[in-house]
């Protein structure tokens, strides 16, 4: 019997992978833990398209985030600053790190700064549209 989770969705319009890859080089703690592409014995799903994401996912401290690519002809919406992933991070070297890289070709909203009882908070945008939320206690 599996434990009841919640997991984050991702949605992309062809950068699934890019963004999997990104995160996994750049962000501490991120792993790659399943990548499967359209056609690859998926005979059942023809959305005339190859290689995009069908399902992928990434752990990120023991969380998975799942990824997906739409069909050019079924695009999915863009993301939107209103819906974030929060991280909590265990050191101040390893928000530095997370928040830097997801700066690198974003969009940095707020901070870092403190905020309430956080030593550091911050709030960006990344180069794929999705937001994050990297905080240190």
């Amino acid at each position: 019997m599996k434990t009841q989770r919640v997991n984050a969705f991702l949605t992309f319009n062809g950068k699934a992978e890019e963004a999997m890859k990104f995160y996994e080089a750049n962000v501490p703690g991120a792993k790659i833990t399943n990548l499967i592409r359209y056609g690859e014995g998926h005979p059942m799903i023809d959305i005339g398209e190859e290689n995009i994401v069908l399902f992928g996912s990434l752990n990120l401290h023991g969380e998975e985030i799942m990824f997906m690519d739409m069909a050019a002809k079924y695009p999915a919406p863009e993301f939107s600053w209103a819906t974030s992933i929060f991280v909590y991070c265990a050191d101040e070297a390893e928000f530095d790190a997370t928040f830097s890289a997801l700066a690198n070709g974003g969009n940095v909203m707020m901070g870092p700064e403190p905020v309430a009882h956080f030593r550091k908070c911050a709030w960006v945008t990344d180069k794929f549209g999705v937001t994050w939320q990297p905080v240190w206690e």
